[in-house]
């Protein structure tokens, strides 16, 4: 296993270079931070749905859509990255992706320990302290590699992340602003000081040892080089960015009669945030996307449950059939989120 501890790159290369391995099939830990800040979001978020992108380009934020779900951050470099790519055939790499976390998270967790701060993990995927989460972390399957992703959040600008974030008015604003300081925490109020980035990497990579085996220390390649560089081409893109986006129905031009309704829900889950738009037609289903902060494996499942779904009867418990045999032919994964919790959000 090679381990590269770049500390500040850019943020492009803080994006580009784990998909980059990933696609190479190369079993690598990078140990990073972005040397400038921009907002990740998700990829099976909607970007205009989560974040006020004239703010952002205002403010010259770029806005970066990943392979792996979960939700959209602030990214900067009071932060430290994790990121882990293995080759998903390695026999400790199971479809159970809570116990995937729980084994990978672990060595992070002792880092944490190692540096003053009593950090446990929480299922799905985060660590906290206190009850306050103090490192996001996501896990994906891109080609033949399993990517795990996550932060030492040594500091956390709140206020820039209120800002960044769609809200309905300034006064949610202020909510978000209050519930991220009352439930994100950083090394920094948990110590009262940062740690150095090259101890940190030290320390988790001697963590990692015991799971990973040797970590020898390595620099950036031609070919990973380029390999990242066509990547980010093709990913920092309006098509790419708005990709979700432009699968929601256009609700405002749906006449509404008697057996025309629009579904727009969204709940919360242990597995994440989940928003449901669908158009219902003389009792069957058109137009249905599916988005949120939220994990599936494989990540592709999700546009072609929507598919699946096209043309269904509204009915639960036909929806509930659908879905999970729609799960089992596919081995289907959401942690956190049952399949029959899908159906149920699609009754209006």
């Amino acid at each position: 296993m090679k381990v590269y501890f770049l500390d500040l790159v850019s943020w492009q290369e803080s994006q580009a270079l784990y998909h980059a391995a990933a696609y190479l099939g190369r079993e690598a830990l990078f140990i990073l931070r972005p040397s400038a800040p921009y907002v990740c979001i998700g990829m099976h978020q909607d970007a205009e749905q989560e974040i006020d992108m004239a703010f952002a380009e205002a403010e010259g934020i770029p806005v970066f859509r990943r392979e792996v779900g979960g939700g959209a951050v602030y990214l900067d470099g009071e932060q430290l990255f994790y990121q882990l790519i293995l080759d998903s055939k390695r026999p400790e790499i199971t479809n159970d992706k809570l116990e995937f976390y729980r084994k990978y998270l672990d060595p992070v967790v002792q880092v944490y320990r190692k540096f003053g701060i009593e950090a446990v993990f929480k299922p799905v995927n985060d660590i906290i302290v206190q009850n306050r989460k103090i490192s996001g972390n996501g896990a994906a399957e891109i080609g033949d590699m399993t990517v795990l992703v996550g932060n030492f959040i040594m500091d956390f600008n709140y206020e820039m992340m209120s800002k960044v974030l769609r809200v309905p008015d300034e006064k949610f604003r202020d909510k978000v602003y209050k519930t991220l300081s009352d439930n994100l925490s950083t090394m920094l109020r948990e110590t009262g000081k940062k740690p150095d980035t090259k101890a940190l990497a030290d320390a988790l990579v001697k963590a990692y040892q015991p799971l990973l085996g040797e970590i020898t220390s390595a620099t950036l390649d031609g070919a990973l080089i380029q390999k990242a560089d066509e990547l980010f081409k093709e990913m920092n893109t309006p098509d790419w960015l708005y990709g979700n986006d432009r699968r929601r129905p256009d609700t405002r031009q749906v006449k509404i009669r008697e057996d025309v309704y629009v579904i727009q829900k969204m709940m919360k889950f242990p597995g994440g945030l989940v928003r449901v738009d669908a158009i219902a037609e003389a009792g069957k289903l058109r137009e249905v996307h599916i988005s949120g902060d939220f994990f599936i494996y494989p990540a592709e499942a999700l546009e072609e449950l929507e598919e699946t779904l096209e043309g269904s009867s509204v009915n639960l418990d036909n929806l509930k059939s659908i879905i999970q045999d729609f799960y089992t032919q596919r081995d289907i994964h959401s942690p956190g989120i049952l399949p029959e919790q899908f159906a149920e959000m699609l009754i209006a």
